[in-house]
């Protein structure tokens, strides 16, 4: 029998997350039956996502929601042989007692000189975050103008990416001097550091007098009202995320930004990246490609250590981390 690490979501959070929150439970995990299988993880994830889904998707003593790469290592499912690598919704588990259903193959021919840590990031949901919020709500085209938030995370780092080699000027904000010397690195236009500009308003003004086109969001709250009003006319926003807020214990309010959308005839949509799951294989493909030819470049922040998971999703949701937030079991 294997035995299995997990970490339980204790309690609900209440304002930011604590230690205390998390408890790390052992379990025995039985043989695998006819069609199921056992994963050992090797990389797992920690995204902003999971400090609001814990809010509405879990229970006090779940395991804590979140997705990971893993090695088969007992098979009685011949569709995923023993040592063959998937990407699944494990939750923050060491090892996982699956039939299959929640799981998906890692891309047959990934390259061996390619981290699989990377299925997590730009070759996986934020990636995949990116280039939807992208094509399908924002509708980008070659000369527009965009303003992305959280840029040097793991989906906004990508978000620019992806719109400079669709010929598109990118304006980027990040939370210090070394996220924006990394956004420069990657060929945003002009990059900025909202926490020691004088005024947002100003900034944004100077990075694209002429106003923004297309508008990725990540972060909400004040930041939020003030890009709406640098916006032109028919400008599209799409809103990925909110991670100003994520950790309130009361609701932020105004100003509030309808005028703006009335007169400017704004197009403001929210999406969750699994509405083209269907378009997955193909888009994980055409990023591989990007990033084998150079155009798509990826940092990680990996802390090492199972144990280290709730220290790491903190981290996180601090800004601590350049690109994506990894931890390596």
């Amino acid at each position: 029998m294997v035995q299995a690490k997990s970490w339980i979501l204790k309690k609900h959070f209440e304002g930011f997350p604590k230690d205390t929150d998390f408890e790390l439970k052992l379990e025995q995990l039985s043989d695998p039956k006819d069609g199921e299988i056992i994963l050992e993880a090797v990389f797992l994830s920690v995204d902003p996502y999971m400090r609001p889904y814990s809010r509405v998707r879990m229970q006090a003593g779940d395991v804590m929601i979140g997705t990971q790469v893993a090695k088969v290592i007992q098979s009685n499912n011949p569709s995923f042989p023993v040592g063959c690598h998937v990407v699944g919704r494990c939750g923050w588990r060491t090892h996982t007692l699956s039939d299959g259903s929640d799981i998906t193959k890692v891309l047959n021919d990934w390259p061996q000189d390619v981290s699989l840590s990377h299925a997590l990031g730009a070759i996986g949901m934020p990636g995949l975050t990116a280039l939807y919020g992208l094509e399908e709500v924002c509708a980008i085209k070659p000369g527009e103008t965009l303003l992305v938030n959280a840029a040097a995370g793991a989906v906004g780092s990508v978000v620019g990416q992806i719109a400079k080699i669709k010929g598109c000027k990118v304006v980027g904000s990040a939370g210090s001097d070394e996220k924006v010397a990394y956004l420069k690195e990657l060929g945003f236009d002009l990059a900025f550091n909202y926490k020691t500009v004088s005024s947002l308003e100003e900034a944004l003004k100077n990075a694209s007098p002429e106003g923004y086109d297309c508008y990725f969001e990540n972060v909400g709250g004040p930041f939020s009202s003030v890009a709406i009003a640098q916006m032109k006319a028919f400008g599209r926003i799409a809103v990925c995320g909110g991670i100003s807020l994520y950790n309130d214990t009361s609701p932020q309010t105004g100003p509030y930004p309808h005028l703006h959308m009335i007169f400017k005839q704004l197009k403001m949509e929210g999406f969750l990246v699994g509405r083209w799951e269907h378009k997955n294989k193909e888009s994980l493909k055409r990023m591989l490609t990007w990033m084998q030819e150079g155009k798509l470049k990826c940092k990680e922040h990996v802390t090492v250590g199972f144990e280290n998971m709730p220290a790491a999703f903190m981290g996180m949701l601090q800004g601590e981390n350049v690109g994506k937030a990894i931890i390596k079991v």
